[in-house]
């Protein structure tokens, strides 16, 4: 999968789209999900344009990788969701249902989220 700057999360890196954004540093963006699947429903995005999960493994240096994962970290600690629990999701390619070609996480809070997701 090769990286498409045409897509809604490099639109919304670059001021074109707006977001409810929650945080934002040097590495990461952080913002309220527009279609939520549960009641705390975050995206997080890195800044570079990295396609998926293997994309940004293979191609970010080590201080995007890290400050990516503290900036995943610093979103969960901000929305005080750590002591109810939380579930991180990250879809990579078609059969993962991968809608947006940019890597993102997905931080899922606020409700029974179930058990583990079955195909």
């Amino acid at each position: 999968m090769s990286y498409d700057s045409s897509n809604i999360f490099a639109k919304i890196l670059r001021g074109e789209i707006p977001c409810d954004k929650v945080y934002e540093d040097e590495f990461a963006l952080a913002f309220n999900d527009i279609s939520p699947q549960a009641p705390k429903h975050i995206l997080v995005i890195p800044k570079g344009p990295y396609a998926s999960y293997d994309d940004f493994i293979a191609s970010a240096d080590d201080a995007e990788i890290v400050g990516f994962q503290r900036a995943i970290a610093k979103v969960i600690g901000e929305a005080d969701i750590i002591a109810g629990g939380y579930r991180l999701l990250s879809n990579t390619g078609v059969d993962a249902h991968q809608a947006v070609p940019h890597y993102h996480v997905h931080i899922l809070a606020g409700a029974n989220l179930g058990g583990k997701l079955v195909a």
